[in-house]
This record gives C-alpha cells, structure tokens and sequence, in this order.
C-alpha cells in the first residue's frame, strides 16, 4: 500500500506498508523532508511497524512523537502528517493528479444563483455525472453571504445592506458572514469526491484543499500562509476565509472568499458582528484586520483570477470548461425552491 500527504506549505511525506494479520507491517517512510539526526527515521518506521491497521491518525502521530529521540528535528512535516499518509494508504487515497480536473470561469450571475450552482455542481461531482472541478465566480451584484448555521438578526443590519445596495443569502455551508462587494472579492469553489481528501481530520482538509492557492498567491509576491481552522492570511492580515460542505453522496464543496479591495466602514455598517469585534478598537482597524489583495499584488482582479487558474491548472493538468444549460436550469429551480425563499434565509432567525 503505498499513501502521500503534501503537507500545506510544507513538505511530501510518502509511506509504503502491508497489512499482515490486522497490523501494519513493513512500514517505510520517505519524503523531500529534513530529519534530524538520520536515525530518527529508523524510529519512526519502528513505532509505525505493528500498529492496529485501524489505528486513527492521531494515535499514529502519538506512537510516531513518542519514539523521536531528544532533541529531534523535524522540518518540512510533523507527526500528524505521518499519520494522515498512513490513513491515506490505508484507504487508497488518490492525489489531486489522479482525477481529470476541469476549470469554469463563466459570466457573472446572481449571488442566490451562485450559491445554488454551488449545490448542484458539488452534488453532480458526488454522483459522478461531473468531473472534480474548480469555479471562479462572477456576480452581477453586491451581497452578504452568511453561513448555514449563522443568525440573521445577530449577524447583518438589515438596514445597513439596504442603504450600501447589499442583498443578504444563506449558503450551504458553515462558517461567519462575508461581504461580498461586486468587484472587490475573488471567490473560488472547488467540488470533489470525498475520496481526495480521505483519511484526513476534517480541518487537514482544509489547508490540503487551499495548498495550491497559496502557492498561487506567493508566484504574485504574496506571503501566503494557511491559520487554522479555515483562513488564509498575510503576515500584514488576513486575506479571507474558506468553508466546507459534505455531502451525503460523497461530493466536497470547499469554497474561499478572498478580500481584493474593502471599505471597514462598510463593513461594520452591514455587518452586526464586525461591530463586536472592533468595539474596542474603532471602525478604522476594520481596514487593518483584512490586507487586501490589490494593494499586496499591484495587480487587477481579472489579473488575479486569471493567475489563479493557471496555477492550478498547471499543477493538475486541468482543462477549461463551462457550465451546461442543463445545470443553469437545475440551479435556477433551486435559486426559486430553496435559496430565494425567506425560509431559507431565516432558517436560523
């Protein structure tokens, strides 16, 4: 059995092993890693060889910290990431580069009419009628975009949307609000089989899902770096969010809003919660908490969408492609039964 984990911003942990009577056996770990001292990894292959073939990532991480000698180094990877490789192999995990990858990047609809394809693109990709795909979005105007599991009245000022010609729609997956200025976002949706990110916690999906973003945004003179659980930051400030949905039929919705320009007074006019975590420090730091794109990169957003996809094509040989009229028409009766209804939008009041 033979498993990789591509450690975000790191380095390539590769494991090989059997299985022989319920335990892992002939256990050998390989990477373009830096351990010290070399013996370390006679170690680790001997706190890997014999464990329970159900043994769960963590426990692997533990058994692997465990048998390090004082004083070792580990650089470019970490005991966890030894044991995501090691579930990985365990399920016959594929990497990114054994899917046939597609990318759309299509003209700009409604936020509601985002969201829905965002449904039913994932659930297609779950049911195997589309391949693994990445989306650009485009919008034809402004909105607040609050998660599944958010509350309306606790989260936006209606009022305020109002008055900055903002409308306000619940997506499908988890996560806080986000102020999507036409314009002055780049958004991104990635919608996968489950299988890509087996054997991973669900917050190692997470940055293993964005790794390619950031390098992304480093070819554009951006220090990128992934903070747990779900942001994508700066050493000057964060630069966005991501969230996740799974579904039931095996498709990931992993999609990332990321700040190309911003207005903090805006911000915490729309938005209640924004209003809470800056009480203390005045509207002005709403400018200072978010680093924009354009004023890290110089570059336009069209710039900047059209850096994105060539990264990750180029990493996975992916192809362009579109939407079909059969999905606009499945979103577009999802956007009436579902995203444009007060039901929906109120789910949580």
């Amino acid at each position: 059995m033979h498993g990789e984990y591509k450690v975000p911003g790191g380095k390539l942990v590769v494991v090989d092993l059997e299985v022989v009577d319920g335990r892992i056996s002939g256990f050998h770990l390989a990477g373009d890693f830096f351990l010290e001292p070399d013996t370390a990894l006679d170690d680790i292959d001997a706190a890997v060889n014999g464990l329970p073939a159900e043994t769960d990532a963590a426990a692997i991480a533990a058994a692997v910290r465990g048998a390090l000698p004082q004083g070792a180094q580990l650089l470019g990877f970490t005991p966890e990431a030894v044991g995501t490789a090691v579930r990985r192999a365990l399920v016959t995990a594929p990497g990114w580069k054994d899917f046939d990858w597609e990318v759309v990047h299509e003209p700009p609809v409604s936020p509601r009419m985002n969201l829905a394809l965002d449904e039913v693109l994932t659930t297609r990709v779950g049911d195997g009628r589309r391949r693994p795909t990445l989306r650009l979005w485009e919008w034809n105007e402004s909105a607040v975009v609050i998660g599944s599991f958010q509350s309306f009245r606790n989260e936006v000022d209606p009022e305020g949307a109002v008055r900055h010609g903002f409308d306000v729609v619940r997506r499908i997956s988890g996560g806080g609000a986000m102020l999507m200025g036409a314009g002055s976002i780049v958004t991104y949706s990635l919608y996968v089989p489950a299988t890509l990110v087996a054997g991973m916690t669900f917050a190692d999906s997470y940055a293993f899902l964005d790794d390619w973003v950031l390098q992304a945004l480093r070819g554009m003179g951006v220090e990128a770096t992934y903070q747990p659980l779900n942001d994508i930051a700066s050493p000057q400030g964060k630069i966005g969010g991501a969230a996740q949905k799974r579904l039931a039929n095996g498709g990931v919705l992993h999609h990332a809003t990321l700040s190309y320009d911003m207005d903090g007074a805006v911000l915490t006019d729309v938005l209640r919660i924004g209003r809470e975590k800056l009480s203390d420090k005045g509207t002005v730091s709403a400018a200072k908490r978010v680093d924009p794109l354009r004023r890290q990169t110089g570059l336009s957003r069209e710039q900047i969408l059209e850096r994105l996809a060539s990264t990750f094509t180029s990493l996975y040989g992916a192809d362009r492609g579109t939407i079909s009229a059969e999905e606009y028409a499945e979103a577009e009766k999802l956007v009436a039964s579902k995203f444009a209804t007060d039901a929906w939008l109120h789910r949580v009041p």
